[in-house]
């Protein structure tokens, strides 16, 4: 688990959420909205025995923050296999996959000199060639780095990469399981894809921003982390999904997976909050299933 900006680099590819009592204590429940004080939450069915969990992430957190939460780490435990939302898997990596490449971007086209020595000294010991990466791809590595590093202010004995890579660590300690819904070249595709057709100027003006607020360590723009850290959230379970791509269309194939291990085996299942939340969200389609979906109070 030793830390290195290479291997930061597997979790890279991820769209962020753009948003003591007993395990089985129900959270209150608001009527007039969806707002659960909670990020777990318990699946079952009066079809079989079998007990799943679905638990929001945010891949910005890590060890710290999933260690302090008793009542996850019991879930976990008791789960026969880890779903996330995909495996790190030898020579498929972000890093594997970005240094295959052939074409480069000129990075003076997107940024003045003093940013580029900024990138040039953050890669300085990076196995990966951020010369192939993308505008994207880049932004979405600066705004983690600004989010784990700033808004956090990540602990240097923490040496998880990200909340959901910590998870899977430890569901190898417990000899769980693991099951990935999607690969990361798929991961990184969606990355770009999202994006696609953003003007030279708009990658420019955002990759400018983020570098900007790490270097200036800028924390007025924290919100989406300390919200997180809050743990009260609407969950807006009647609203549309406003992102197809990377919400409705993700959450749909996910669910033939998740149908059937949940029918069968006792999961512990980590995605990013946001796929949980709204009409599309994975709490909705196991509704849709039959299932009970109960949340469990954590803190």
């Amino acid at each position: 688990m030793e830390y290195t900006l290479g291997r930061f680099f597997n979790r890279l590819f991820f769209i962020c959420i753009c948003l003591p009592l007993s395990a089985n204590s129900q959270v209150e429940h608001s009527k007039e909205h969806d707002i659960f004080n909670t990020l777990l939450f318990k699946v079952t069915s009066n079809q079989n025995s079998k007990v799943s969990y679905l638990f929001g992430t945010h891949h910005a957190f890590g060890q710290s923050f999933f260690d302090s939460l008793t009542k996850v780490n019991q879930a976990l435990k008791s789960s026969d296999l880890l779903i996330k939302e995909n495996l790190n898997i030898p020579g498929e990596m972000a890093e594997d996959i970005i240094n295959r490449r052939s074409n480069v971007t000129k990075w003076h086209k997107y940024l003045n000199k003093v940013d580029v020595s900024f990138l040039e000294t953050l890669f300085a010991k990076s196995p990966t060639d951020y010369n192939k990466m993308t505008p994207t791809e880049m932004y979405s590595f600066l705004n983690r780095q600004y989010k784990q590093q700033i808004c956090l202010n990540k602990d240097k004995d923490d040496i998880s990469l990200s909340l959901d890579d910590y998870i899977g660590f430890k569901a190898q300690e417990l000899h769980l399981e693991l099951v990935g819904l999607e690969t990361t070249k798929e991961q990184i595709h969606l990355i770009n894809n999202d994006v696609k057709g953003l003007p030279r100027r708009s990658h420019k003006r955002r990759l400018t921003n983020i570098i900007n607020k790490i270097r200036s360590k800028n924390v007025k723009d924290c919100e989406e982390t300390n919200w997180y850290t809050q743990m009260q959230m609407d969950y807006h379970l009647n609203i549309p999904c406003r992102n197809a791509l990377v919400l409705t269309d993700r959450n749909a194939k996910w669910m033939q997976t998740l149908s059937q291990l949940i029918a069968t085996e006792n999961c512990f299942i980590a995605v990013g909050l946001s796929h949980l939340m709204y009409n599309c969200g994975l709490i909705n389609q196991l509704n849709k299933l039959g299932y009970t979906v109960t949340p469990i109070e954590i803190k």
